[in-house]
Parts: C-alpha cells; sequence; structure tokens
C-alpha cells in the first residue's frame, strides 16, 4: 500500500542566542557548567535584607527583559544565516513563540518584543506567548518542533526569557523553596532547595532540509520531545516520578530511539529533597539498571533556575555540551543520597560524545517535558 503523504521533516537547530550570569553567548555558558563554576552572587539588584535566602545567579547589568530578548533573537537570526547578516533567513512569516513569566508586565513586554521583531526582521510579531511555569519554554519547543515536523512551517523561532525580580524571588523566599545554604545541590544529601537565575534565550528550529537548501549549519537535531501532566499535586511530584518518566518515554517513542542508545541527561534537578528523588525514580523507570552508569547532571546548579525560560537554557546547555564533547558538572554535590542512586557527573567535566542527550523539566501543577536532542 503506497502513501502520498509527504515525508516528515527533521527538525533541527540552526540558531543560538543566550544571556546568562555566566556571560554573552553559548561558549562561556558551556564553559561554566562543564566546569562546575556557579555563578551564584549575593543580590545587590534589590533589597534583600529581610530575606532568608540572599543569593541568586545574575547578569551583572541587565537590560530591560524586552531587550534582552531581541539581542537573543537577533544573535540566533545571525548564526542562523550562511552570510552572518541574519537577513537570510526568510523570516517574514516565521511564527515567534515566546515563554514568559505571568505578570502585570507579560503583555507588555510581548508587545515590546513583537514591535521589535517585526521592525527588525519582518516578522508578524509574537505568534503565542506561553506561561506554563517552569515548562514554558519546553512546551514551546515542543509545538515549534511538531510545526516543522508536520510541514506546516519550514522554521520557528522560540525564546523565553526571566530575569529574577523582588517579587517572585520573595514569593519563594517565603515559600522556604530557596536552598537556605545559598547553593544549589541537585541530587546531593543535605540540598535544601533552589537558587533562581537571570536567563534570555533563542533558538530557531527549522526543517532540515530547508537547513541544507540554505547551507545554514545544523547545531543539534530534536530527535524527539514528549509532554505529561502526573496530576498529583499542586507543587509536589508524584513520589514515584511516574509522570516525568512518561514524558521521556513519549519523547524516545516518538524518536524511534531505545533508551539504551541515551548517552546524558541533563536532569530537572533543582535541589528540592522531594522533587530530586521523584526524577532519579523516574529515571530509573526509564532506563533500569543502566541508571547505574547513564551520565545525569542538573546545570541548574551553575546557571540557576529560570523558571519559565529554564528548558530552553538547558536545551541549549545541553546541545554545546555535545558539540564541545565535554558533559557538565553536577555542582554542589557533598555526598549521596540513598534515594537519589544516579552516575553523576561529579569533580570535573566528563569528556564523552553521545549520540543522544535527554533534556528534562517539571514544574508545579504536575507538567513534565523531555526533549531528545541529537548530536
Amino acid at each position: 500500500m503506497s502513501s502520498d503523504a509527504a515525508p516528515a521533516a527533521r527538525p533541527v537547530v540552526t540558531g543560538i542566542g543566550v544571556l546568562s550570569a555566566c556571560g554573552h553567548g553559548l561558549d562561556p555558558l558551556v564553559t561554566a557548567v562543564g566546569y562546575g563554576k556557579a555563578g551564584f552572587s549575593t543580590v545587590s539588584r534589590f533589597d534583600v535584607a529581610r530575606r532568608r535566602v540572599r543569593r541568586a545567579a545574575l547578569l551583572p547589568d541587565p537590560p530591560p527583559l524586552a531587550e534582552a530578548l531581541l539581542t537573543v533573537l537577533g544573535d540566533a537570526c545571525r548564526q542562523a544565516d550562511p552570510s552572518g547578516a541574519g537577513s537570510g533567513t526568510n523570516l517574514g512569516t516565521t511564527p515567534l513563540l515566546l515563554a514568559l513569566h505571568s505578570d502585570l508586565r507579560t503583555a507588555g513586554v510581548a508587545a515590546r518584543v513583537g514591535a521589535g521583531a517585526a521592525e527588525q526582521w519582518g516578522l508578524p510579531g509574537v505568534t503565542r506567548v506561553y506561561t506554563g511555569a517552569c515548562v514554558a519554554a519546553g512546551t514551546a519547543v515542543a509545538d515549534a518542533a511538531a510545526l516543522v515536523r508536520a510541514g506546516r512551517h519550514p522554521r520557528v523561532l522560540v525564546a523565553a526569557g526571566h530575569l529574577v525580580e523582588p517579587g517572585v524571588f520573595a514569593a519563594f523566599d517565603a515559600g522556604r523553596a530557596l536552598a537556605r545554604d545559598g547553593e544549589l545541590r541537585p541530587f546531593s544529601s543535605g540540598r535544601s532547595g533552589m537558587l533562581l537565575g537571570d536567563a534570555a534565550v533563542a533558538v530557531l528550529v527549522e526543517a532540515e532540509s530547508a537547513a541544507e537548501a540554505r547551507g545554514a549549519q545544523v547545531l543539534a537535531r530534536l530527535a524527539g520531545w514528549g509532554r505529561s501532566g502526573d496530576a498529583h499535586h499542586v507543587c509536589r511530584p508524584v513520589p514515584d516520578g511516574g509522570g516525568m518518566a512518561r514524558a521521556a518515554e513519549a519523547a524516545l517513542a516518538r524518536a524511534g530511539v531505545d533508551a539504551a542508545e541515551v548517552g546524558y541527561v541533563n536532569a530537572n534537578g533543582t535541589g528540592s529533597p522531594l522533587a530530586d528523588r521523584a526524577e532519579a525514580a523516574a529515571l530509573r523507570r526509564v532506563f533500569g539498571d543502566r541508571t547505574d552508569t547513564l551520565p545525569v547532571s542538573s546545570t541548574k546548579a551553575v546557571h540557576g533556575h529560570a523558571l519559565e525560560a529554564s528548558a530552553l537554557l538547558e536545551l541549549v546547555v545541553t546541545i554545546g555540551a555535545l558539540r564541545r564533547g565535554l558533559l557538565p558538572v553536577n555542582a554542589g554535590y557533598l555526598g549521596p543520597d540513598p534515594d537519589c542512586r544516579l552516575d553523576l557527573v561529579l569533580d570535573g567535566p566528563r569528556e564523552a560524545a553521545p549520540r543522544y542527550a535527554l533534556s528534562l523539566n517539571s514544574a508545579f501543577g504536575g507538567a513534565n517535558t523531555a526533549l531528545l536532542v541529537a548530536a
């Protein structure tokens, strides 16, 4: 039986732009996570004298969020353009998917980004805003990859941003979600929570055939993506890791990749006692006994938790690590937790060239995303 349906396009990443506490661009970020050089310092951007925790990973002199997002969008567009001008990617009808924290400023930031994108690259504006907590950017990437794979668009821009500000910082501090000792220690004994971080990130996702036709360099392939909701608790993950495991399994199934082919996991790893334990359980559900020898780390221990921007920040970190052949260090580690039996990358970067890597994220409300990257 024959079919006239066109074969599915293969979504790839051809452009990356990133600002983080580690610097401007992907190289300083990959170096920092590769060697476990945490970017946390005492917050001076606003008054934290009355806070229990006073540290975060911050850009030294951050521009307004909309300006930061337009900067990284420009970086991604220029990298994706073989001429280096940022205009040869024919962006006029390209959708722009934007992940932001939901507050009274969200609409204004999206409008300014849309206006700037229209002026600079002729885009029709922001197509959709994602505010789904810490999986917002992962959901946007999954949608972008699906649009490209289905042939609905040859390319899609995805951007995400979060700058640490007093209100959100105070809320997490009051909720006792921040690490009391000022260090984010994923999967470690003695861990006590997360620390926040700045990030603005953009990627251009496009069909591999379109990239080849333009002579653009393919940085990585988005082989698979998965999403799930465990509906267990408003802020606690299901203890057996079932929700995150389903997202990871969906990503592998979509890619047609066996779990044994995955050579690195950039874990969600927030440093929360309950969340890290559930994630370790999820990894064991997906990878079985191979979990004992599967390299895992959480790069949040270096760049902090960027909330809605986290999944995109960690995706580009994963791409950079695969391209450099150095797996990031799980920084802040004090010692083993018997409930988190993982092959953590410790002490220094691990040289490796895995074919596939998995980047995981989860959010309050039981939402989970998994992005499978092919080198």
